[in-house]
């Protein structure tokens, strides 16, 4: 009996790829992107170990993502605060 197919995560992955880190999603499609085949020439357990990665790194591009959208978030606002401050307007 053949063993059900892990989820590829390659809709996330591209999701990922387009609005958070693009290296890190890029690495997560390649990944996604190997479950199908694996599974396809019965290499069951690569094909869960490519999914289990996919998955992985799909939420490692959400989180670098995240941090990166609070680190700008921060930045903005620090260097709006100098630039007042540098007006004498504040």
């Amino acid at each position: 009996m053949k063993p059900h197919q892990p989820k590829n995560y390659l809709v996330e992955a591209i999701l990922v790829t387009i609005f958070c880190c693009q290296p890190f999603g890029i690495i997560s499609i390649i990944y996604a992107a190997q479950v199908n085949s694996k599974f396809s020439s019965e290499n069951y357990n690569g094909a869960i170990k490519a999914s289990k990665s996919a998955k992985n790194w799909v939420i490692a591009s959400i989180i670098s993502g995240l941090i990166l959208a609070v680190l700008t978030v921060v930045f903005i606002v620090v260097l709006g605060g100098f630039t007042l401050l540098q007006s004498g307007e504040f």
